[in-house]
């Protein structure tokens, strides 16, 4: 009872007050890997994250060894190095990330598994046209999450940063960092909180020429006409579009075959080859 007061007065603390928290830094023995290192962050909001084979597995269906692969919406990094132990040290993985309590983890996670990865991390946004005055909101203090905006207001929440985030557009910034990469992208993956739509506007002249498998969040509060979009923009430039249930190797596959398929689940993840 005591340590479920202590901890639950760590989250009060967490909501309502900014502050910067340590990470801990875990091995995972993943069959056919070997030994990876994570950076978990120790913020009282955040479940302690794990990487497994059937998380490295999922992506295995998309990547290989010298692919290119994307996470706009990275976090710290959880889905970002599992997809980058398929992609390998011979290959790149890309996590984008506006916030930078989280970029800081990101970046940590970037370092820890030289032998087996190749990882980039970026505190940037993905936008249509490159942009240095954007906010970002979360509903928490500690900034767990959150989404960017135009405006000081946002439904992403009422605590803002302190400073504002750039944003770039990916296809000019991947001509520009990693011309050499550019031919080779596999895999892109989206979670930003709802904007995901915009992120597939502003990337969709690269996903008509490369064609990579897209993975994208189709968040609880978008609206039935926000859905249609989503569906109705992958579709438009000859993606079939699947749900998943998790990101697992066993997961529960579901075509999304209408538009109307996209009411069926109120928080989803799908993907789009």
């Amino acid at each position: 009872m005591i340590r479920y007061l202590i901890e639950s007065f760590k989250r009060k603390i967490a909501r309502r007050i900014t502050k910067k928290y340590p990470i801990t830094i875990d091995t995972f023995e993943i069959e056919n890997v070997g030994k990876v290192k994570f950076a978990n962050w120790e913020n009282p909001l955040v479940n302690k994250k794990i990487l497994t084979k059937e998380t490295v597995g999922f992506f295995k269906q998309f990547l290989s060894e010298g692919d290119l692969a994307i996470d706009i919406g990275a976090n710290i990094g959880q889905m970002t190095l599992q997809m980058a132990l398929n992609t390998g040290s011979k290959g790149l993985t890309l996590g984008f990330d506006p916030n930078p309590y989280v970029y800081e983890i990101l970046v940590e996670n970037v370092k820890l598994n030289p032998d087996k990865t190749n990882i980039a991390a970026y505190n940037l946004a993905i936008t249509e046209q490159d942009e240095d005055d954007l906010y970002y909101h979360s509903s928490e203090a500690s900034f767990n999450n959150g989404g960017i905006s135009t405006t000081p207001n946002s439904k992403h929440g009422k605590f803002s940063l302190n400073t504002k985030v750039k944003g770039v557009n990916l296809a000019s910034f991947l001509e520009k960092e990693h011309p050499n990469f550019v031919n080779k992208l596999k895999l892109v993956k989206i979670d930003t909180e709802g904007y995901d739509k915009e992120i597939i506007k502003s990337i969709i002249n690269l996903l008509k020429k490369y064609k990579p498998v897209v993975i994208t969040e189709c968040f609880s509060k978008n609206t039935p006409e926000e859905r249609f979009e989503q569906y109705e923009l992958l579709k438009s430039i000859g993606y079939s579009l699947y749900y998943v249930a998790d990101f697992s190797s066993d997961a529960e596959v579901v075509p999304i075959n209408t538009k109307e398929d996209m009411l069926k689940w109120k928080h989803f993840d799908l993907f789009a080859k």
